[in-house]
């Protein structure tokens, strides 16, 4: 795939190109085409089998598109192609400059291990020694998630699911990445806890100035958090615009089902 990459300067962060994707007969994705800007939360959503998640691994690396693009701008202001890089190089990108916030938390921590460890897993893998700096900056994260400091030594088999969740952002966040990528990050969680953590993450998310691409069924999720959403059918994206917009005034006839169902006692 030879890369056609923009100019570097006043551009998004993200830029996502024609990306087309089949399971064998079946079209998972069909030309979804976005942008993404430093410091904007774009949602995706539709059903389920619309193809939102399948495009989130597609721009995270996951899954090779047939065709298409999927184009990052580095620190140093140059565009790359995510699935032109070399494999180790993609590896460093996602250490560092992304975040990926998996729906079930156990995929994205690890189990046996202590919250403490979890958070500093990715300063250590960039180089980063010193036990009481990395122990300090472990108990500044479980603050920032509010979870409780004495529970630094305690393993996430221990949490409950939404302390699990809130753990997973910690450790994608301690390195300050400048993209984050979430999968339904609130699906299965009670709706106390899905309040406290959409609570957190619109908190982070403004301060850190984090561009985030959040997948999501739950249109209420998306109205919180997304300064914009995408919304998709059959793999396509069949409407898009600022978050307000497409929810109180639907242009496309799939977009206003889903909101009329939403909306409906």
């Amino acid at each position: 795939m030879n890369a056609v990459l923009p100019q570097a300067g006043d551009a998004p962060l993200l830029q996502v190109r024609g990306v087309g994707l089949h399971f064998g007969a079946i079209a998972a994705l069909q030309s979804a085409s976005f942008d993404l800007w430093p410091g904007e939360v774009l949602a995706i959503v539709g059903e389920s089998g619309s193809g939102k998640s399948t495009l989130l691994d597609v721009v995270a690396g996951r899954q090779r598109p047939d065709n298409g693009q999927v184009l990052y701008c580095t620190t140093a202001g140059e565009w790359v192609d995510v699935h032109a890089m070399p494999e180790s190089q993609r590896q460093l990108l996602a250490r560092t400059d992304w975040g990926f916030v998996h729906q079930h938390a156990g995929d994205g921590l690890r189990m046996d291990v202590s919250a403490g460890a979890n958070i500093c897993e990715r300063p250590m893998a960039l180089g980063q020694r010193h036990y009481g700096r990395l122990r300090a900056t472990a108990l500044q994260w479980l603050d920032r998630v509010e979870i409780a400091r004495e529970r630094i030594d305690d393993t996430p088999r221990t949490f409950s699911g939404g302390m699990r969740q809130r753990l997973q952002i910690a450790r994608n966040l301690v390195t300050r990445p400048r993209l984050v990528l979430m999968d339904e990050p609130t699906t299965g969680l009670d709706v106390s806890v899905q309040a406290r953590l959409l609570d957190l993450l619109r908190h982070l998310t403004r301060e850190l100035r984090l561009a985030a691409l959040v997948v999501t069924h739950d249109l209420a999720v998306a109205r919180l958090l997304a300064d914009r959403t995408l919304v998709m059918q059959q793999g396509r994206v069949v409407e898009a615009g600022l978050t307000d917009q497409v929810f109180d005034d639907p242009q496309h006839a799939y977009t206003q089902l889903l909101v009329s169902s939403v909306l409906q006692p």
